[in-house]
């Protein structure tokens, strides 16, 4: 069980699996910063995160959810849960752009489950990731491995931010593609760190 302080947010699972330098700044430093795909997504989500609710035939859409569990320490908000008229609870997230090598989207999907399994205190055995390049929904289904891996990234992004310390930084070809490019210089960051093992071996009479 964990005390509401310590609870992470839904989406630093996913910035932790794209890059735990990235989620450092975001969760433990509170830097933030806008380019070109995180505006884009912002309008996907305005979309989707209307706060309204209707009805689809036996359908119930919900739309900004509020999510939490004690048990997992997180909290957050789905774009939408579906309450069908069978019982079936489908949670559908939406994202830019389109299905992904890593799992990333479907951890952050997963772990909205488990919250929603938590408060309602049932099962849920899939949903849906919508993408709006595809502009089409990508089922996922919340098998062990996927539950497993999804439990492995919330305890290692909740001892991340409880360690209170932002990894280093070390660039790779994603990095251009972060709003945080800026803000983290990773290829700065790279440079001095040369310059600093290269001082120290010039001290230490290493060379």
């Amino acid at each position: 069980m964990y005390d509401e302080a310590d609870y992470i947010m839904l989406s630093a699972l996913q910035h932790f699996m794209f890059c735990p330098r990235q989620c450092a700044l975001i969760h433990i430093e509170q830097q933030w910063a806008e380019n070109r795909y995180t505006a884009e997504g912002k309008v996907l989500h305005e979309r989707a995160d209307s706060n309204k609710s209707e009805w689809q035939g036996e359908v119930r859409i919900v739309r900004s959810l509020p999510l939490c569990s004690q048990q997992l320490g997180l909290s957050g908000q789905a774009d939408v849960v579906e309450f069908h008229g069978d019982g079936r609870v489908y949670p559908v997230e939406y994202k830019r752009g389109k299905p992904k090598a890593a799992r990333c989207d479907e951890v952050q999907l997963c772990a909205q489950a488990l919250c929603l399994e938590e408060m309602l205190n049932l099962s849920i055995e899939s949903g849906a990731l919508f993408y709006g390049q595809r502009r089409r929904r990508t089922a996922v289904l919340f098998d062990a491995e996927l539950r497993r891996l999804t439990a492995q990234v919330i305890e290692q992004t909740h001892r991340l931010v409880q360690g209170q310390k932002t990894p280093s930084a070390s660039y790779a070809k994603k990095c251009d593609a972060c709003s945080l490019l800026s803000l983290c210089l990773p290829k700065s960051c790279g440079a001095a760190d040369s310059v600093s093992r290269y001082m120290n071996r010039m001290l230490g009479g290493e060379i």
